[in-house]
């Protein structure tokens, strides 16, 4: 597979690509992450994704293929994104606790001259947590750079989730094996 270009900073999409034997530098660049209001939940997290790619494609110039991609949790027709402070944080995980939420990615790829994005979707079920767990999370964890205020591969996802329904490395924050066969198609 040729070499392509990660637009983001995500330890967990580094190390998801490692595991896949992707290769590839990071490149970053501050781009928007707001987005317009009439947008389905897919269509936002694909536009913030777009927003990543398109950054990354203006600032370096490359030929090489970027990858750039944004995961939203959606619960109750909310979207719930990174916790602001710890309060937040508890306050996520409170709305997340005995109920099911959608973990969308969105997913940008440009290659000669060329777009393709996608959004990927996997359901999840928290058990109910109580305020000793969440708290418990919060402290040790310290989630403020996760949509949702979770990862599903640290404590609160070992013990805290029921059920998924989907992609587990999507809610990771990238559905590698998706991203791993649109790139065989460039």
């Amino acid at each position: 597979m040729q070499k392509i270009i990660l637009a983001s900073q995500s330890p967990r999409r580094k190390q998801l690509l490692e595991w896949a034997e992707v290769p590839f530098d990071i490149i970053v660049s501050d781009s928007d992450e707001t987005y317009p209001s009439h947008l389905t939940f897919e269509e936002t997290a694909i536009h913030i994704a777009r927003n990543k790619a398109l950054a990354v494609s203006e600032k370096s110039g490359t030929n090489m293929p970027i990858l750039a991609a944004d995961t939203i949790v959606v619960c109750n027709n909310e979207i719930l994104g990174k916790p602001t402070d710890r309060n937040n944080a508890i306050e996520i995980l409170g709305k997340l606790s005995g109920t099911k939420h959608n973990v969308i990615t969105g997913v940008t790829i440009i290659a000669n001259n060329q777009e393709m994005s996608f959004a990927d979707i996997t359901k999840v079920e928290f058990h109910t947590l109580t305020a000793d767990q969440i708290e418990f999370y919060v402290d040790k964890y310290k989630p403020y750079d996760k949509a949702g205020a979770y990862a599903i591969q640290e404590w609160i996802g070992v013990t805290g989730i029921r059920s998924i329904s989907g992609d587990f490395y999507n809610v990771m924050g990238l559905p590698v094996s998706r991203v791993v066969q649109e790139l065989r198609l460039l």
